[in-house]
C-alpha cells in the first residue's frame, strides 16, 4: 500500500514531464501598465485573445539582442526602458516557426505608443518617394526644355507672353 501512494506521489510530481510544451503563437507589444516607458509582450493565439497560460522563460531577439523574457500569465515586460521614439524588431523562434514584428514606438508624455509596420510599407514607401522623385525630375525636365524653347520663339520670332494669353482666352470664349 505504501508503495502504491509512493508511486501516485512520484506520478504526480513527473506530471510536468507528459505535459505538452508551451508555444507562443503570436504575440501583440504594447506599453506596460506602470507605465515606466517599457514595453509589455503579450502572448496571444491564432485570434489575438490573451493566452494567460503561457508561464515560463521564452527567448526572444529584441533588435538583434537576445533576451530571456520571463512570462507570467501570458505578459513578459522588456527589461529595457525606451528612452525616445524609435523603431523595434521583436522576433520569436518556436519549435515550428518563427514570428517576427516590425514596430515603431512613439514616446510623448502620455507614454508609449507602439505602431505595428507592416514588411510591405518598408518596400512601398522608398519606391514611391523615388517615383515621385523621378517623376519631377522628368517634370523638371519637360519645363526646361519648354522654356527653351519659349525663349528661341521669343527673342527669333517675336513671340510675347501677351500674346499666348490673348490667344488662351480667345480659345476658351471658342470652346462657350
Amino acid at each position: 500500500m505504501i508503495r502504491f501512494f509512493i508511486l501516485i506521489l512520484f506520478l504526480l510530481s513527473c506530471g510536468h514531464l507528459f505535459a505538452q510544451p508551451q508555444v507562443i503563437a503570436d504575440f501583440l507589444v504594447k506599453e506596460n501598465l506602470s507605465q515606466n516607458g517599457k514595453l509589455a509582450i503579450i502572448a496571444v493565439d491564432t485570434t489575438e485573445r490573451a493566452d494567460d497560460k503561457i508561464r515560463g522563460n521564452f527567448l526572444f531577439s529584441v533588435n538583434g539582442f537576445q533576451q530571456n523574457l520571463r512570462f507570467t500569465d501570458g505578459v513578459a515586460v522588456v527589461a529595457d526602458p525606451i528612452e525616445s521614439s524609435t523603431f523595434v524588431f521583436f522576433k520569436h523562434k518556436n519549435r515550428e516557426t518563427e514570428i517576427g514584428k516590425f514596430y515603431f514606438i512613439r514616446k510623448t508624455e502620455k507614454g508609449l505608443s507602439p505602431y505595428k509596420v507592416n514588411a510591405l510599407t518598408l518596400v512601398l514607401l522608398p519606391l514611391i518617394i523615388l517615383l515621385i522623385a523621378y517623376a519631377f525630375k522628368r517634370l523638371l525636365v519637360v519645363f526646361v526644355a519648354i522654356a527653351v524653347i519659349y525663349v528661341y520663339l521669343h527673342f527669333s520670332k517675336g513671340l510675347d507672353v501677351s500674346q499666348l494669353i490673348d490667344s488662351f482666352f480667345f480659345g476658351l470664349r471658342g470652346l462657350l
